[in-house]
């Protein structure tokens, strides 16, 4: 079987909810990235493609009817370039990465784009159809930017709490402190700023046309756990999350260019994806359920994390990140070097391919050899990916 290698990856700067993106529907957002990634592969024919998986949790708006097969239309490349959306919510980019590259290695195509998309902003509100006709009473419109909405009655109720309430109930359960939690977010927004300075992701970000925005608009530079401090909690009058030390709603895209070996696409490929996990928990553990998914990973890429020098772990929360690092026992400096989702933001269906891709830049530009990148997803999953670097 061949092995699946990408060669290409980039994003859009993430936009603060109703902040410099609000006005760019998502399918418009999704074609940036698109006709970006190819464009970096200057031997790639687009007629090759042979299928673009995208990602998109919400689809119940300008993101409908496969955002994926919109982008490709929009983006102009040929007709005959197919393409799916996937939606596995906060993971659904990383799962069309981990379904390019089976792809690529079943041999059903050489050539394979993923990416996702999500405009938290631009999410709509939703109606319940009626049992009945003209009913007399009101009926209540529901928001679809982030969490449960018209939920089964069947459903327990510790099921189908909220996401800040699952992970204010994470941190009781191993106990870790506002303290602990202000000071990583922080740091995410330190790091972040600093990538930026250095020109790291100058390499990986595209301008979306007639916005400008230069630069992740959420980052905050100068934040100190001792300013976050003062922040009151979010979901619990006396907890420990606040809008601080939890990922901000977000819009924005990314996307990768996955192809084989012998793709010859006109530039070299910058990593492997050496290994693949994906795994569930009670819905209400969500955010713990990395730990398993990154094990099975490394498992299946044979190595080990003793043999891991870059993680890229999405920062849903503060308080689900520390307790994954702290359960894998790894050194926390090699997570999230670049920063993380708490300062870069996090529009659902695009995070995946944003951790993935700043990995295999982060492999290139260090000379490391593996890394791990991993994912939590709501409703009690998560998933995992490990690159091997290609140089």
């Amino acid at each position: 079987m061949p092995s699946a290698y990408m060669y290409a990856a980039t994003r859009t700067a993430f936009g603060r909810f109703g902040g410099a993106l609000a006005g760019v529907r998502p399918d418009d957002l999704a074609a940036t990235v698109l006709s970006e990634v190819v464009r970096k592969a200057p031997g790639l024919d687009p007629e090759r493609i042979g299928d673009v998986v995208w990602g998109n949790a919400n689809g119940a708006g300008e993101d409908n009817r496969n955002v994926g097969r919109m982008a490709v239309l929009l983006a102009g490349l040929p007709t005959s370039v197919p393409a799916t959306t996937v939606n596995r919510l906060c993971g659904s980019s990383l799962d069309a990465a981990m379904i390019a590259s089976r792809t690529v290695e079943s041999g059903d195509a050489e050539v394979v784009v993923a990416g996702g998309v999500e405009s938290m902003t631009r999410a709509p509100w939703v109606l319940p159809k009626p049992a009945r006709a003209f009913p007399a009473g009101n009926t209540t419109a529901v928001s679809t930017t982030l969490g449960w909405r018209l939920v089964n009655d069947q459903m327990p109720a510790e099921w189908t709490v909220s996401l800040g309430e699952a992970n204010e109930a994470l941190g009781e359960r191993f106990a870790i402190s506002r303290e602990r939690q202000d000071e990583f977010a922080a740091r995410s927004h330190d790091l972040a700023h600093a990538a930026w300075e250095s020109g790291f992701f100058d390499q990986l970000v595209v301008p979306v046309p007639g916005v400008a925005l230069a630069r992740d608009e959420g980052i905050r530079p100068g934040s100190t756990a001792e300013g976050l401090a003062g922040l009151k909690p979010s979901f619990r009058p006396d907890g420990t999350i606040t809008a601080a030390n939890a990922s901000p709603l977000s819009d924005g895209a990314s996307a990768l260019l996955i192809a084989s070996e012998s793709a010859a696409l006109g530039l070299e490929p910058i990593v492997r994806i050496a290994g693949r996990g994906t795994h569930a928990v009670d819905p209400q553990d969500f955010g713990f359920a990395p730990v398993e998914a990154a094990r099975k990973a490394l498992a299946r890429a044979g190595i080990s994390w003793a043999d891991v020098g870059a993680i890229e772990l999405n920062e849903a929360f503060a308080v689900q990140s520390l307790a994954c690092v702290d359960a894998w026992g790894i050194n926390p400096d090699l997570v999230n070097a670049r920063g993380g989702a708490i300062a870069i933001g996090h529009p659902l269906g695009a995070s995946g391919g944003r951790i993935l891709g700043t990995l295999a830049h982060r492999l290139r530009d260090s000379g490391e050899r593996w890394g791990v990148a991993a994912i939590c997803i709501g409703v009690g999953q998560a998933l995992a990916v490990v690159l091997e670097n290609a140089a």
